[in-house]
């Protein structure tokens, strides 16, 4: 409301946007419901976003002009996990407590991705993807996409990156 005069003090709505949306695009590839198995439901939608989310902060913590954009991208699924919960029907008194578990949800990826070896991409894959038993061909699957995603995201400028252009 008072934007107009403290321009500075104020959350640009638009920050994270193209990124959280070239995200969010690949989430939605069939491949990862399909050929990966991961449940086409709110949770399995949730897992990939967040997986994906995750290696992309990730990847703009190594940068060192990385971090405003690593926060603005972290603002952005916030927004956007409370914005599509409103539209799920959840009132303000737990709307706050889901949105947090959320938000707790992409920060134990982040750290699971942060930590990970390459001899560990699977199992990393298997705690961030799937809730349960999952076959060996969509787990290999899965890791192969998310192993590609990273390289993709290594291979991307800041600059790009902040326009949301992912190869």
């Amino acid at each position: 409301m008072l934007g107009f005069l403290f321009r500075t003090l104020t959350a640009e709505p638009d920050r994270g946007a193209a990124l959280f949306d070239a995200i969010t695009a690949r989430a939605r590839r069939p491949h990862w419901y399909v050929e990966g198995t991961v449940p086409d439901t709110l949770d399995g939608r949730f897992a990939v976003l967040a997986t994906l989310t995750a290696l992309t902060l990730v990847r703009l913590e190594k940068d060192p002009e990385g971090n405003e954009a690593a926060v603005a991208l972290t603002e952005r699924f916030i927004q956007v996990m409370e914005s599509e919960h409103r539209e799920l029907g959840l009132g303000d008194p737990t709307l706050g407590k889901t949105v947090r578990k959320l938000v707790g949800s992409l920060a134990r990826r982040t750290e699971l991705w942060r930590d990970v070896s390459d001899q560990d991409w699977e199992q990393a894959a298997r705690e961030s993807v799937f809730k349960g038993d999952v076959s060996s061909a969509a787990l290999v699957h899965v890791t192969a996409a998310l192993r590609a995603f990273r390289d993709e995201l290594e291979q991307t400028s800041l600059t790009d990156l902040q326009h949301g252009k992912l190869p």
